[in-house]
């Protein structure tokens, strides 16, 4: 946990990054093979990584600031040693064990809390022999800190945005550092949700002839999320969890599970799709799940920093899990924490579907309540995959013609696409994906047995 009794997620690491070349590095080296002596002890995470000459890297990363230290000649700032120990630490439970600091590691925590007048147990004159629970008090004036830096990077952002509305959205041409910078910033005021988003708008720029009338579509989407937050206390409690998750600011797995407000859903759960996704920093697992008797739809995320570290679930498509989920807040909830299983995984019939129309009422509800959203699953069942018109693309059709749907023209290039047409015949079939503005993302059809795509 960080000092705010939060745990980082891998987003939140990869934010810190100063670029991509970092972040990628530091994925790869996020796996225990490189690794000894490592250890967390609240705000603090340490450990030795073997490097190119006899003496291993000694990293320690203080989350209170956060700071960083590590004996490796880059001057990047955080070193890839730095990002690798912090993606092993976060997430779902990583492969860093608590314990008290290394002498090595003592050693530099206790110059940097000497000068900044603090106690060796990192409280202001407090004695290290009578350490005492965290005080709710100084956790809620944290927060409120926290609160007050991500305000001052939106308020930051939102000139931005407004100097390039004003100077004209071409300027942007040109602008790559200066978007880099603007994402540096909204790390410096612990707002990673918006670094990201920053960083997104650097890669639409001059990404095809339309990349203007997109850009402007995402600085929208920024500009929104920028004012939700700055308005944040008039909004509606659940707007305002989906804003708070958006700007970064996240919710402990353990307080969803076993906190005084958790509310865990007990159901039959249809495994829908596995996906796992590689982007040379990080590993991703996405886990789509609908209850039986309650249809809700939810998502359970996993990450790995490398092939060597296995991600801690695997359930494929087409199996029942009885179970507990608990959903993390938001004014569309779909992400959510596994608990306590009750039963061993059966395998489950072919999930029921809606058609083309409810796919898209289905996605147009979650959107008018989260506008971020990228995408929305459902199942589409009695649906046919056909050539577009003039040749252009494919789409799912349905059972009487009247309604089609494009496919993703991302899953266009992929084997996928002919599993799903080998799979139908041109018959109608099952599928299950994500439904966004781009179309239809196929993950998983039935004929009758589940086939991921």
């Amino acid at each position: 946990m960080n000092p705010q009794g939060e745990r980082w997620t891998t987003d939140q690491v990869r934010a810190l990054a100063p670029d991509e070349a970092s972040r990628r590095a530091g994925g790869k080296l996020a796996a225990p093979g490189p690794w000894s002596e490592t250890g967390a002890d609240g705000g603090v995470v340490w450990g030795r990584c073997k490097g190119s000459g006899k003496k291993p890297y000694q990293t320690v990363v203080d989350l209170t600031g956060p700071a960083f230290t590590c004996s490796c000649p880059s001057r990047k700032f955080p070193c890839k040693h730095a990002l690798a120990l912090l993606l092993l630490w976060a997430g779902d439970g990583g492969e860093v064990p608590a314990g008290e600091p290394s002498a090595w590691a003592d050693e530099w925590l206790a110059g940097r809390r000497k000068r900044a007048g603090r106690a060796p147990d990192g409280s202001p004159g407090a004695d290290a022999a009578s350490r005492a629970p965290a005080d709710p008090e100084a956790a809620r004036r944290r927060a409120e800190r926290r609160m007050r830096r991500i305000g001052a990077g939106a308020t930051e952002l939102e000139q931005r945005l407004a100097d390039l509305v004003r100077s004209g959205l071409t300027s942007a041409g040109s602008g790559g550092g200066s978007w880099d910078e603007t994402a540096a910033r909204m790390v410096d005021a612990q707002a990673p949700g918006l670094a990201s988003r920053v960083r997104e708008l650097a890669s639409v720029v001059g990404s095809g002839t339309d990349w203007p009338a997109r850009l402007l579509e995402e600085c929208a989407l920024l500009h929104l999320l920028g004012q939700g937050f700055l308005g944040i206390d008039r909004l509606p409690g659940p707007l305002a969890a989906t804003v708070r998750a958006r700007v970064g600011l996240t919710t402990d797995t353990a307080d969803l599970l076993t906190g005084p407000d958790a509310a865990a859903v007990r159901d039959r759960w249809l495994v829908l799709a596995q996906q796992d996704s590689d982007d040379g920093a990080l590993l991703t697992r996405k886990i789509y799940l609908r209850g039986e008797r309650s249809g809700r739809m939810a998502l359970h995320l996993s990450y790995g920093g490398s092939p060597a570290r296995p991600l801690d679930l695997a359930l494929p498509p087409g199996l029942v899990l009885d179970a507990d989920l608990a959903y993390y807040p938001g004014a569309r909830p779909l992400r959510a924490a596994l608990g306590e299983r009750h039963a061993p995984p059966a395998p489950g019939p072919v999930p029921p579907g809606g058609g083309i129309d409810a796919a898209l009422a289905a996605y147009g509800d979650a959107l008018r309540d989260d506008p971020w959203l990228d995408s929305w699953p459902v199942v589409l069942s009695e649906v046919t995959p056909i050539p577009g018109r003039d040749g252009r693309g494919w789409q799912l059709a349905d059972a009487d013609g009247e309604s089609a749907l494009p496919l993703d023209p991302r899953g266009l290039g992929r084997t996928s696409l002919w599993q799903l047409v080998a799979l139908s015949g041109g018959e109608p079939v099952t599928v299950f994906g994500e439904c966004g503005p781009r179309g239809f993302l196929p993950l998983t059809a039935w004929d009758p047995t589940p086939v991921s795509l």
